[in-house]
């Protein structure tokens, strides 16, 4: 090959991916999604449309429930709350009801910020996973890329949610933590013990898809063997389930 045709090659080789071309691949080829995060670690297409997302899943609880029944539908599903709750005055009842619906209605609105919150904190533990546990040379903007595209599945779930609300779900059935029929703790009655529910939705086809979506991308950036990125992610998974059920079971 001449010195030419090598230069003409040459860009065609480093021009990379564009960020929707990234996100379309993180369905369909993530392996070069997060081969690409090795050349630019921006990750601000997935956060623009968590953020789109999160809106629109918000709305439509706003206009087709309301958060007073979403409030109400909570503490249904919480002996200690409904306990609590039966304690109060008429006037009691009615001013908590407000502050619990207003207060879930400001943190809905307020999740794209909290989620960039998280997604900071998991960058740092993955960086310290791998790059002190596992000897991995990849840097933090680069594990905090691959958390956000990893997480991409997660806005198939709540567009689906948001579907669900304008298809017309009942407020009764409706629970804003674990919108949507893909887990059996979905399909559990509230006459389940907490913890149940709260272990069993856990287990989620959209969480199962984005934890392995992050030990492929850890694998990839981080340059690890894939058993120990598995280890890694999986265990971090592991203890996030455990401590957001043993919670469920202290309230229960």
């Amino acid at each position: 090959m001449s010195a030419m045709e090598t230069a003409m090659q040459q860009p065609a080789e480093t021009a990379g991916l564009s960020q929707v071309e990234r996100v379309v691949d993180t369905f369909v080829a993530p392996t070069k999604t997060f081969t690409d995060i090795r050349r630019n670690a921006s990750w601000w297409l997935p956060f623009l449309l968590g953020i789109i997302v999160s809106l629109v899943f918000v709305v439509s609880i706003n206009r087709q429930i309301g958060f007073e029944e979403v409030a109400q539908a909570n503490i249904n599903r919480s002996a200690q709350a409904q306990e609590r709750m039966s304690s109060l005055t008429d006037a009691q009842r009615q001013q908590s009801m407000h502050v619990i619906a207003t207060s879930t209605k400001v943190v809905s609105y307020a999740y794209p910020a909290i989620a960039l919150i998280f997604a900071l904190i998991a960058a740092g533990i993955l960086t310290m996973s791998f790059n002190f546990g596992l000897g991995a040379k990849a840097d933090y903007k680069q594990y905090l890329a691959i958390w956000f595209y990893a997480g991409l599945p997660f806005l198939i779930k709540f567009l689906l949610a948001a579907i669900s609300i304008f298809a017309g779900v009942s407020a009764e059935h409706f629970d804003i933590n674990n919108p949507v029929g893909t887990n059996v703790g979905w399909y559990l009655t509230s006459d389940s013990p907490l913890w149940v529910r709260t272990l069993l939705s856990s287990a989620d086809i959209f969480t199962v898809w984005v934890v392995l979506l992050l030990i492929l991308g850890c694998t990839t950036v981080a340059r690890v063997k894939r058993g120990s990125a598995a280890i890694v992610v999986i265990g971090w998974w592991v203890l996030i389930v455990l401590g957001g059920t043993i919670m469920a079971a202290i309230q229960s």
